[in-house]
């Protein structure tokens, strides 16, 4: 007959016919649970940084995509550069071999919100006395 589908037969009947056909059904289930899953927390791990630092508000910012330099100033005077806990001794080296590879490099200052206004311009002072004209600093949006 056209149209119709494999004529299945019982073991009781005498055909003996065997089931071949494969069910997705639970497959696909299983696939897209796991793909909300992965959805809903992807958002989740790539916001949040690994020094943890209360960065100030503001209502204007931009995000920034081609910066190879991370410079993290921590409430109790502790540097990180690239999430590596540094010296400012070791700040200006590795600056200074960055800068020589890319002349465009650019720096993002994160300072916590009680870090005194007077040790943020002296970090901006040192990254720009290097040599790096772009810099910008991280902030949290306001809502």
């Amino acid at each position: 007959m056209a149209g119709t589908g494999p004529a299945y037969e019982d073991d009781d009947s005498g055909g003996g016919g065997m089931i071949s056909d494969i069910n997705v059904t639970p497959l696909v289930d299983i696939v897209l649970v796991l793909l909300i899953i992965m959805m809903v927390a992807a958002p989740l791990i790539a916001n949040n940084p690994s020094i943890k630092v209360e960065l100030p508000k503001a209502s204007t910012g931009d995000d920034t995509q081609k910066s190879t330099i991370s410079l993290t100033l921590r409430k109790d005077g502790q540097l990180y550069f690239n999430e590596d806990a540094i010296t400012e001794a070791d700040v200006k080296t590795r600056i200074a071999g960055e800068f020589a590879r890319n002349r465009e490099v650019q720096a993002i200052v994160a300072a916590d919100r009680g870090v005194p206004y007077g040790n943020v311009m002296h970090l901006i002072d040192l990254v720009k006395s290097l040599g790096v004209t772009k810099f910008a600093l991280n902030i949290d949006a306001a809502p």
